[in-house]
C-alpha cells in the first residue's frame, strides 16, 4: 500500500471513530465469548488464563451493578466508606470466582442465536454452550445493560434458567442473616475467599 493510500485509510478510520454505531447486545456477547474462548484455547497456565479473563470481565461486566444487586436492601444501610470497601472486596471476589470457574473449560464454543429487548435499559441475549462428548449442551441467557448503547455491560448470566446474580444475592443474604445483619461478617467472607 502506498503512503498516500495508507494516509487516506487512516483519515477515513479516524473519521469513522467519531460516528461509531451503537453496539448490538448479541454482537457484544458473541465478541466477548470469542475473546474468552481464544484465551481458554491457549497453551498457558491456569493462572495466566485467569489473569487474562479478569481483564475481559473488567471491560464487559457491570461489576458495581452486580455487586449492589447482590447486596440487596442491605446496601441502603451502608455509609459511603462501607460502600467503597464493599465494592473493592466484591470486585476481588467476583473476578476470582468468575475467572477460576471459567479457566476450567478448554475452548468452550458458545453460539448466540437470539435476543429480546426488554426495554431501553435491558436486553436478554440467548446462547448455547455447545455440547461435547464430556458435557451436554447448556442454555445460557445473558442480561445485558444497554443504557449506554455504546458500552453495553453484562449484569447477569442465567444458566438453564438459574440466575447467577440471584443465587449470589441469596448466598450473601444467608451470610448476613446468620450474623445478625453484620456487614463485617460479609466483608470477612469476601476477604477470605479472595486470599485463598
Amino acid at each position: 500500500m502506498s503512503f498516500k493510500k495508507l494516509f487516506i485509510a487512516i483519515i477515513f478510520f479516524s473519521l469513522n471513530l467519531n460516528n461509531i454505531q451503537a453496539i448490538e447486545p448479541d454482537v457484544f456477547v458473541q465478541s466477548t465469548v470469542n475473546r474468552a474462548s481464544n484465551i481458554l484455547s491457549k497453551n498457558i497456565s491456569k493462572k495466566d488464563k485467569m489473569n487474562q479473563l479478569k481483564i475481559i470481565a473488567k471491560e464487559t461486566v457491570d461489576i458495581p451493578g452486580v455487586g449492589f444487586y447482590s447486596l440487596g436492601q442491605k446496601r441502603k444501610e451502608l455509609d459511603e466508606n462501607q460502600k467503597k470497601k464493599y465494592l473493592l472486596l466484591f470486585e476481588e471476589y467476583f473476578l476470582k470466582s468468575f475467572s477460576s470457574r471459567l479457566a476450567e473449560y478448554t475452548n468452550p464454543e458458545i453460539e448466540v442465536y437470539d435476543k429480546k429487548v426488554l426495554n431501553k435499559n435491558y436486553t436478554i441475549v440467548n446462547s448455547l454452550l455447545l455440547g461435547t462428548s464430556q458435557r451436554p449442551e447448556v442454555k445460557i441467557d445473558w442480561r445485558i445493560y444497554t443504557k449506554d448503547s455504546n458500552n453495553p455491560l453484562i449484569r447477569d448470566l442465567i444458566i438453564e434458567g438459574l440466575s447467577l446474580a440471584r443465587t449470589q444475592k441469596e448466598e450473601f443474604s444467608s451470610i448476613l442473616n446468620s450474623n445478625d445483619g453484620n456487614i463485617d461478617a460479609l466483608f470477612k467472607t469476601l476477604e477470605e475467599f479472595s486470599k485463598n
